[in-house]
């Protein structure tokens, strides 16, 4: 494969994904990996541009057929990365972007240790984080609560990550992505392959 794999993890609302998508206008040659998810779309997502909104079923169906690099369940819903496009991707010599979550992150990891490069993105606090993510309007407060746990619970696993940086300006955040997705396909690692 001549391709690259760079992860970007963080909790709900560090803008992960905003940064990881922007990442696309700038770089070159890189792909975007959209998820299949089983939750229901949010206000203003597409399917097939956000997230391939699917049925549980279909989900499910999937794991047993092998199509899925990786996938975990989150708040209740399945996420998944479909394995057959990442693959063209490399094949053809892209910087693959995933925004996957931190057991995403292992597994894909394990599956191509010489071609991954990843990073934790976060705030600078939970008062921040709380702020962002209930300006969505679209978590009751239970699951709020449950997101702020589960972004405590994610920050113990900083130390997996290549890199990791707080997203307090978007655009310095942006730059710092930018350097590392270009270096990423400088890595010592991809001449080994």
């Amino acid at each position: 494969m001549n391709g690259s794999i760079l992860v970007v993890s963080g909790p709900s609302g560090s803008g992960k994904t905003s940064l990881a998508k922007k990442l696309l206008d700038i770089v070159p040659n890189a792909y975007f990996s959209i998820s299949t998810t089983t939750r229901k779309p949010r206000e203003n997502e597409q399917d097939g541009v956000d997230y391939f909104f699917i049925e549980k079923e279909s989900f499910l169906s999937e794991i047993d057929e092998g199509g899925f690099l990786e996938w975990a369940e989150v708040h209740g819903n399945f996420y998944g990365t479909s394995f057959k496009p990442i693959e063209e991707a490399l094949q053809g010599g892209k910087i693959v972007v995933l925004d996957i979550d931190i057991q995403g992150h292992k597994t894909i990891r394990e599956k191509f240790p010489k071609l991954v490069t990843s990073v934790f993105i976060t705030t600078k606090n939970k008062s921040v984080l709380k702020a962002r993510l209930s300006s969505r309007n679209t978590e009751t407060s239970e699951i709020l609560e449950l997101r702020i746990i589960n972004a405590i619970s994610e920050m113990r696993s900083i130390n997996a990550y290549d890199y990791f940086f707080v997203n307090d300006d978007f655009e310095e955040s942006l730059n710092s992505l930018t350097a590392i997705a270009i270096a990423s396909r400088h890595k010592q690692s991809l001449t080994d392959r």
